[in-house]
């Protein structure tokens, strides 16, 4: 017989040659555990969505209770479900007045899409003004706008119209025009290697989409709930997007997306033609029920704000002759070393002593530390012994 290994690698589609392969039994809190029942400290949060850990009761308990009463009952927008009226209704009360409309979808990548068909059939427009070093997903559209050449170059052709900047150039503004849609970038870049962008420069980022008419999407579907220290990031720039996008954490575990804007932007969906933007499973009514199960313990619990606390800590214990630096905001940090090759021996090293991290997609010089947020001090110093270790061993 197969192992499930084998089995894994005979029927599952790869997407690289050497996937991680570890086999996890069972999850709960910061820790997976596989078959031996050796515990792994999750530091990257299964990439940003395990915001409360693995498998929190209250969470679990909430979604238990929904499969018991109805899961899927019709694609997006038709009925009204409780579970997606509630998450709505608990969002918008946490967001800026002009962040009133939800749309819920399967994921980031498709909040992206719809965010940028949305932005095109509002202002009549079609140039959109992208990051060198975003990323957005890998859809068509998302890989559109997605700013490295490396990772798209295979797909061409993809959406016309698209111009790159570079964060913080100032100048480079000037590209932001009135045939301009929309420009979209993430409030903190995330697969670049954890860039947090000047306070000034998003301020005349806003301006400059003010005076052209352009439409600024702010995807914070790494960057929010909690992760960067506020809820979400864009209120570290007191600014506010015209088109909020959000995922990973958003869903408390379960795959649920969504961009959010103004009921008069968001109406333009509804005509011309109707049907503007539509999703079979979109706002799935179990997963809005984790959604706000975790948007509520998130709340309740005030993980937010030991937020910045964590993050001084992981900067005043990860200090090391290979360390370059460490950067980032919150508990959303990119540990900067010399290359690749080192990096991913400290890596390796560190699942090896029980401790996931990983690189970035577009920054593999740095490692990734995003663990849950309601990882302990004692389990911060934990984390970083294993990781300093590994940078000698290496």
């Amino acid at each position: 017989m197969p192992t499930l290994r084998q089995l894994f690698l005979a029927n599952n589609a790869q997407t690289t040659g050497f996937p991680l392969l570890l086999e996890f039994e069972r999850a709960e809190g910061i820790y997976m555990y596989d078959k031996a029942g050796r515990p792994y400290m999750d530091l990257i949060s299964g990439i940003g969505v395990s915001n409360l850990g693995h498998c929190h009761p209250y969470v679990v308990n909430a979604v238990k209770a929904q499969v018991d009463k109805y899961m899927h009952l019709m694609v997006y927008g038709e009925y009204v479900q409780t579970p997606q009226v509630r998450f709505a209704e608990k969002l918008v009360s946490l967001l800026p007045g002009n962040l009133q409309s939800v749309y819920f979808t399967n994921s980031g990548a498709e909040a992206v899409e719809g965010a940028l068909k949305l932005a095109k059939r509002y202002t009549g427009r079609h140039d959109i003004v992208a990051f060198h070093g975003s990323y957005h997903g890998s859809t068509q559209g998302a890989l559109s706008v997605m700013g490295n050449e490396e990772f798209k170059q295979a797909y061409r052709p993809l959406l016309p119209g698209v111009t790159f900047i570079h964060p913080d150039n100032l100048q480079e503004l000037e590209l932001i025009t009135n045939q301009t849609a929309c420009v979209i970038l993430e409030t903190i870049q995330g697969e670049a290697g954890i860039r947090v962008p000047d306070a000034q420069y998003m301020t005349a980022l806003r301006n400059k989409c003010n005076e052209t008419g352009a439409l600024l999407i702010l995807d914070e579907i790494q960057a929010a709930f909690g992760r960067t220290g506020t809820l979400f990031a864009f209120e570290h720039f007191d600014i506010v997007p015209d088109i909020l996008l959000l995922g990973k954490a958003l869903g408390g575990g379960m795959p649920v997306g969504a961009f959010i804007s103004s009921n008069q932007v968001m109406s333009a969906l509804k005509e011309n033609p109707i049907l503007g933007h539509i999703t079979t499973f979109g706002g799935h009514p179990v997963c809005c029920t984790a959604g706000l199960a975790a948007l509520e313990v998130l709340l309740n619990e005030k993980l937010v704000e030991r937020v910045p606390a964590k993050d001084a800590l992981f900067k005043k214990l990860l200090v090391h002759p290979a360390i370059k630096q460490v950067r980032g905001k919150g508990l959303m940090l990119a540990v900067e070393v010399e290359d690749f090759e080192f990096n991913k021996k400290v890596i390796d090293r560190c699942i090896e002593n029980g401790v996931v991290t990983d690189w970035f997609l577009h920054c593999s010089n740095a490692m990734r530390i995003a663990p849950p947020l309601t990882i302990t001090y004692d389990e911060i110093e934990k984390a970083c012994r294993v990781i300093l270790n590994a940078l000698d061993c290496s």
